[in-house]
């Protein structure tokens, strides 16, 4: 008898062509009719209410009953973080998808990633905060620095709830668009919450891009340009 968990049954719900296309739909971090997500596997409405069954029953989904509606959710973080390893393999192995069109370069710019920023101004955004020191490699991967905590303290990051055990405080997620990456974590999704309270940036309706105003763009270049002053170096007398 082997030991250790059984990834076998898991492996084989998400490896399905159109679970896996639902699954990904939820990536969004929006909840979603079993008719939304059947338009996204390209199945039919019946097909989809057993896929969505077999994901609900291994705990992968949640289903939110509001009136006559059925709405469907990614479990909770853990699910979105395997979903993300997955996406992040797949990259590396060159399992990228091939969507044209004008839509796919608004994504390929800026877009969730379940509740963090990603794209290129996701790539940017952890690039920016590494090079200022913000975020520093740590033992664990990344955490942040005190630096960190006092920018984004006054940036009106609560620090003590990104910080608090459970889910990493900051983490790096491959982008698939980019194959660099991209910040996430508990600061990756306060950022992008506090982006979005400051109105630089809205979200497609029912979908995954994210489209910088004017006015937002410049305040998140303001944001990204932001330099650690550098210690004074202390003479002896």
């Amino acid at each position: 008898m082997k030991d250790g968990p059984t990834i076998a049954e898991i492996a084989a719900l998400i490896g399905d062509p159109a679970r896996a296309n639902m699954l990904m739909a939820l990536m969004s971090g929006m909840a979603l009719t079993a008719g939304e997500l059947a338009r996204e596997a390209n199945i039919t409405a019946q097909t989809a209410s057993g896929h969505l069954a077999r994901l609900a029953e291994a705990h992968l989904i949640l289903r939110e009953v509001q009136g006559r509606h059925h709405y469907f959710r990614l479990a909770g973080q853990d699910v979105a973080g395997a979903l993300e390893g997955l996406m992040e393999l797949a990259a590396r192995h060159g399992g990228l998808r091939a969507r044209p069109g004008p839509r796919d370069a608004a994504m390929r710019e800026a877009r969730v990633c379940y509740d963090h920023l990603a794209g290129t101004q996701g790539v940017r955004l952890h690039d920016a905060v590494l090079r200022q020191g913000l975020v520093v490699a740590t033992v664990d991967g990344l955490g942040l620095s005190p630096a960190g905590r006092a920018r984004f303290a006054a940036e009106g990051i609560d620090i003590a709830a990104v910080e608090r055990p459970g889910r990493p405080a900051c983490r790096a997620c491959l982008d698939w668009s980019e194959r660099r990456h991209h910040l996430a974590g508990r600061l990756g999704a306060a950022l992008l919450q506090n982006f979005q309270q400051r109105g630089w940036a809205r979200r497609d309706e029912g979908g995954r891009t994210l489209r910088f105003s004017r006015a937002g763009q410049a305040g998140f270049e303001n944001f990204l340009a932001v330099t650690v002053a550098a210690p004074q170096p202390i003479y002896g007398g």
